[in-house]
């Protein structure tokens, strides 16, 4: 299975340096929240719109990725959502990345890139987008 992947990584400035499964599915429900809120002021299912999935965990990813199934697969089919990190120049580098299978939309892919932004945003963090190019949200030193 070929997997595009992009990149969240926690950096000085960030507002964490690491993050655990269930703060990141805690950050996908503070969405689907704000999502539907927006919703209820315009007067229409805008959630509906904004986070087309549901969220699934499978036992052999516990605690390491889930899955964001699409509710209508013709537009959406899955996303891949973990965190991990590496080691770089002796330190330990968090990270959370969004992965795409092969059999991935155009409409997984628009999604996947709001939600990195959403979530690099929300940490300050600095995101490694699936066309390589960099988007710095940590605060920066004039």
């Amino acid at each position: 299975m070929k997997l595009q992947s992009a990149y969240i990584y926690f950096v000085n400035g960030s507002t964490a340096q690491s993050a655990s499964i269930d703060d990141v599915k805690a950050k996908f429900t503070r969405y689907m929240d704000m999502t539907s809120k927006t919703g209820e002021q315009l007067g229409w299912s805008y959630q509906e719109a904004a986070f087309p999935y549901t969220i699934e965990e499978r036992p052999e990813g516990k605690d390491s990725w889930f899955l964001l199934k699409g509710k209508d697969p013709s537009m959406y089919k899955t996303i891949v959502v973990g965190v991990g990190s590496k080691d770089e120049n002796g330190t330990e580098k968090h990270y959370i990345q969004i992965s795409l299978p092969e059999s991935a939309t155009h409409g997984d892919k628009s999604k996947a890139n709001e939600f990195c932004r959403y979530l690099a945003r929300d940490y300050k963090a600095e995101l490694h987008l699936f066309n390589k190019r960099i988007q710095y949200f940590q605060p920066r030193k004039p």
